[in-house]
C-alpha cells in the first residue's frame, strides 16, 4: 500500500491525484447537497466534443482517467534516474491527457440523451424533413414511413398524401404537414416538391 501512495504522489501522477482529490470533494460535497451540478461544458469544451453534458462530469471523467493513466506511466517509470524519470515522465503526462479527452469524448457521447435539456420533441419536429416511405405504397387513407429526428433517432410514423402520386415503398417523400385530428403527416415525393 505504501507503494501506492509514493506513486500517486510522484510525477506525474502527482498533478492529477490532486486534482482528483478536488474532484471527490466536489461530488462530496454535491451529494450532500451544498452545491448543485452544473447546466452544460460550455462552448470550449463543447468545441471539443464534450457539449450536452455538465462540465463537472467531463472533466470527472477526464480526471479519473488521466489519473490511472498516468498513475501506470509513474509506475512503470519508478526504477529510471531521475533526469529520465522527468523527460519520460512528461512524456507520459501528455500522453495519459491527451488519452483521456479521447476516451471521455466516447464515453460523453452516450451520456448526453441523458442530459438532454433542450426543448420537449414534438411531431412539428417532422415538418420539412424527408422520410422513406415504408409501406408498399401511400394513399389518401394509408401509408407509414420512416423519419430521422435530429438528434438521429429514427421513427415510423402514419402518412398520407392529397394526389396521385406514386409512393412506393424505399422512395423518399418530403413531410410538409401534420394532421392533428388524423394524427398522421402530409407528404409529397421529392421529386415533385422540388419541381414546384
Amino acid at each position: 500500500m505504501a507503494e501506492f501512495f509514493q506513486a500517486t504522489l510522484a510525477f506525474p501522477a502527482v498533478l492529477f491525484t490532486f486534482l482528483l482529490i478536488v474532484c471527490v470533494g466536489y461530488w462530496l460535497l454535491t451529494l450532500l447537497g451544498a452545491i448543485d451540478v452544473d447546466e452544460d461544458a460550455g462552448d470550449l469544451l463543447g468545441a471539443l466534443g464534450f457539449g450536452g453534458v455538465p462540465l463537472t462530469i467531463a472533466l470527472t471523467l477526464t480526471i479519473v482517467l488521466g489519473w490511472f493513466l498516468s498513475l501506470v506511466g509513474t509506475v512503470l517509470l519508478a526504477g529510471l534516474g531521475t533526469g529520465a524519470r522527468i523527460a519520460l515522465g512528461t512524456l507520459v503526462l501528455l500522453v495519459a491527457l491527451v488519452l483521456a479527452l479521447l476516451v471521455t469524448r466516447l464515453l460523453v457521447t452516450p451520456l448526453r440523451s441523458v442530459f438532454h435539456s433542450g426543448p420537449a420533441a414534438s411531431r412539428a419536429d417532422f415538418i420539412g424533413r424527408t422520410c422513406v416511405v415504408r409501406t408498399s405504397t401511400v394513399t389518401v387513407d394509408f401509408g407509414q414511413a420512416e423519419v430521422h429526428a435530429e438528434d438521429g433517432s429514427s421513427a415510423v410514423v402514419q402518412v398520407r398524401q392529397t394526389g396521385r402520386d406514386d409512393l412506393r415503398a424505399g422512395q423518399a417523400a418530403l413531410i410538409y404537414d401534420y394532421d392533428t385530428d388524423g394524427e398522421f403527416f402530409w407528404v409529397a415525393p421529392v421529386e415533385t416538391h422540388l419541381k414546384d
